[in-house]
């Protein structure tokens, strides 16, 4: 959807080229993070997707199926074949849903809490470094305009039916 100032305003041409740039330097530190993460993760023997679930179940749980999904921005169904490798991993567990016979909660265990807090001080110890070649301010900085960068990303997708739709489109 097009809003009614974007067919009035003259296209921005420094805007063009300040969103080309910051889309081309977020394409490459998401690439290589996503190296990263992987390669911290291939030698425990979990995905990154089962990772950032167990985060989100840690985080924000008791989750139901649905909640995950949306929680990770997937599908229901990937969710499910996520949740089904921590259960059988033994960092996750389901019990009945309390108000909802057809739903399940989904808890993490001691096994997967203590995993994931291995995970994070890996991962913690990763980020420091890449932070300490960066004077003070700008490390707070940095980390401010990130994190209010995510948030604004965040809000501008539905996740209501269990799948990712951009909310705003131009």
């Amino acid at each position: 959807m097009v809003s009614a100032d974007a067919i009035t305003r003259p296209a921005d041409a420094s805007l063009d080229r300040e969103g080309e740039t910051l889309r081309d330097a977020l394409t490459e530190l998401v690439r290589v993070l996503q190296f990263r993460n992987r390669d911290c993760l291939c030698d425990r023997e979990i995905s990154a997707t089962q990772c950032h679930a167990l985060e989100a179940v840690l985080e924000r749980g008791p989750l139901t199926l649905n909640a995950l999904s949306a929680a990770l921005y997937i599908e229901k169904s990937t969710a499910s074949r996520v949740v089904a490798g921590l259960v059988k991993k033994g960092y996750v567990a389901k019990t009945s849903h309390p108000r909802d016979g057809r739903a399940v909660l989904l808890h993490a265990t001691e096994t997967g809490r203590r995993f994931c807090a291995e995970i994070q001080q890996d991962l913690l110890a990763d980020c420091k470094r890449l932070l300490s070649d960066f004077d003070p301010e700008i490390r707070a900085a940095m980390t401010a305009l990130i994190s209010r960068m995510a948030r604004a990303a965040a809000a501008r997708v539905d996740t209501s039916g269990g799948a990712c739709c951009t909310v705003d489109s131009v």
